[in-house]
C-alpha cells in the first residue's frame, strides 16, 4: 500500500519517494511510488496537481489494492527516487472548500437536523473565468436531505462564517471503529477498520480522509451562491475563500457596469430593471400593433398586384425590411383579403427565406410548393398544404419569383 503523507501532513508541499512500479494504461503512463503527498480523486474531492521527477503530474488515482497511481507525462525508471511538488494553490483551494464543507454541513445539521446526502466539488482552473464559479474553479455544492427555505439558509451561513471567524483548530485524529460508535459523528461511516477524523473545534466531528486546512480561520469565509429544490431535498450552492473572493469580484463587476446604465444604486437595481422590463413589453405591444396594421396595408397593397397564371391568381415578390414573421402576417392577411390567391413572399437577402399561404379556395399546396423551392435552390422549411414556411434558398429574388410563376401554372 502507498503510505498517504496528506493524510497526516495536508500543509505538506514536496516530498521524495521510491518508485515501485511503472504502468502504461490506456496510453498513459502511470507511476506508483511508496508514499505521496497527492491526493488522488475521492469522497468528492478532485485530485492533486503538481510535478514528480519534473514531469506533469495530470491525474491521480486510487486503486482498490490500496496504491496510488501518479498519472505523469514522463517516463520514470523502476527503483528512481524521485521529488513531488504539489501545486500549493490547487491544494489550498481544495482545502478551504473542503473544511468549509464540514462547516457549513454542520451548520445545516446542528441547527435544523438536516443532514448532507452529497457534496461535490469543483475543480480549481487558475485561468478560467466561467459562469458558475465566476474565477479560478467551480462552487461547490452539497445535496441537503430535505428542502431548506431562504432563512434557514441565511441563518446557516451565519453560522458557518460564525466559526470561521473564531478561528477554531481543525485536528486529525484517529480511532477504531469501536471508539468511532461512541464518538458523536455528524454521521456514521460505512468505512471498516480505523477511521480518519476531521475534528472541527466544539463544532464537527467527521470521518473524511480529505485534506483539510488547520484551523478555520483559513477558510476565508462561507458564501452560499444559490440554491435549487433537488430530488425532493435542496442543492447548496457555496464558495469559500478565494472562490468567493473571484465570485465577488465578477458580481461586482457586472453591478458596476448595470450601475452605469441605470443610474441608480445597487439596492434599487432590481425594481429598475423591473420597471424597464414592462416598459419594454409595452413598447412591444404597441409595436406589434402597428406592424399588424402596417401587414395590412401592404397586404392590400400586394393584392392590388395579383397577376393570373394560369388557373392560379399569384402575389409572388420580395419584400425588404420585413423578417419572416412579418411577411408571415402579411401573408395570411392577403389571403384573407382574397380567399382565391396564392402567396410566396421572399426576403430580399441572400440565402432568402420564404412564406408562402393559400386563401381558403385556392388549389395549390403551400408545403408542396415549399418542398419543390428547397428541393431545387437548397434549404429547408416546413408547413402544411395552407401555410408553410422555410428558409436557406441560394437564389437570387427574380429567379425565386420566376421559379414560383413556373411551378403554379
Amino acid at each position: 500500500m502507498t503510505q498517504r503523507i496528506y493524510y497526516a501532513e495536508p500543509y505538506r508541499r514536496s516530498f521524495d519517494a521510491k518508485i515501485l512500479a511503472v504502468d502504461t494504461v490506456a496510453g498513459h503512463t502511470h507511476v506508483t511510488l511508496d508514499q505521496t503527498a497527492f491526493y488522488p480523486t475521492s469522497g468528492g474531492q478532485p485530485f492533486d496537481t503538481g510535478t514528480l521527477g519534473g514531469a506533469a503530474v495530470t491525474d491521480v488515482i486510487d486503486r482498490e489494492d490500496g496504491t496510488i497511481a501518479h498519472v505523469v507525462s514522463g517516463s520514470p525508471n523502476i527503483g528512481e527516487v524521485v521529488t513531488g511538488e504539489i501545486d500549493w494553490a490547487r491544494r489550498f483551494d481544495h482545502m478551504q472548500q473542503h473544511t468549509g464543507q464540514h462547516v457549513l454541513s454542520a451548520a445545516f445539521d446542528r441547527l435544523y437536523g438536516v443532514r448532507t446526502e452529497s457534496f461535490h466539488m469543483g475543480q480549481f482552473h487558475p485561468t478560467t473565468q466561467n459562469t458558475r464559479g465566476g474565477g479560478p474553479g467551480l462552487s461547490s455544492t452539497i445535496d441537503l436531505a430535505r428542502e431548506v427555505s431562504e432563512s434557514e439558509i441565511a441563518r446557516a451561513e451565519d453560522d458557518a462564517n460564525r466559526i470561521v471567524w473564531e478561528d477554531r483548530p481543525v485536528t486529525i485524529r484517529f480511532a477504531s471503529p469501536e471508539e468511532a460508535a461512541a464518538m458523536p459523528l455528524r454521521k456514521e461511516s460505512a468505512r471498516t477498520g480505523p477511521l480518519r477524523l476531521i475534528d472541527v473545534q466544539d463544532y464537527d466531528l467527521s470521518a473524511c480522509g480529505g485534506t483539510h486546512v488547520g484551523r478555520t480561520g483559513a477558510i476565508g469565509m462561507v458564501a452560499i451562491g444559490g440554491w435549487e429544490k433537488f430530488r425532493g431535498g435542496s442543492r447548496v450552492e457555496f464558495l469559500c475563500g478565494g472562490r468567493a473572493l473571484q465570485r465577488f469580484r465578477v458580481w461586482r463587476g457586472a453591478l458596476s457596469a448595470v450601475q452605469k446604465h441605470l443610474s441608480v444604486p445597487p439596492i434599487e437595481m432590481a425594481a429598475s430593471i423591473e420597471r424597464m422590463q414592462e416598459d419594454a413589453k409595452a413598447i412591444q405591444r404597441t409595436v406589434r400593433g402597428f406592424q399588424e396594421k402596417l401587414a395590412a396595408h401592404e397586404a392590400q397593397a400586394l393584392a392590388a398586384r395579383a397577376e393570373r397564371i394560369g388557373d392560379t391568381l399569384l402575389i409572388a415578390e420580395a419584400l425588404e425590411g420585413w423578417d419572416p414573421q412579418e411577411l408571415k402576417a402579411i401573408a395570411v392577411a392577403a389571403t384573407a383579403a382574397q380567399p382565391g390567391v396564392v402567396v410566396a413572399l421572399f426576403t430580399s437577402s441572400t440565402p432568402a427565406q420564404v412564406v408562402i399561404a393559400r386563401g381558403a379556395t385556392a388549389s395549390v399546396d403551400a408545403g408542396a410548393l415549399l418542398k419543390q423551392l428547397a428541393a431545387k435552390f437548397g434549404g429547408k422549411g416546413g408547413g402544411k398544404a395552407d401555410l408553410a414556411q422555410g428558409g436557406g434558398l441560394m437564389a437570387s429574388a427574380a429567379e425565386l419569383i420566376e421559379s414560383v410563376r413556373a411551378l403554379v401554372s
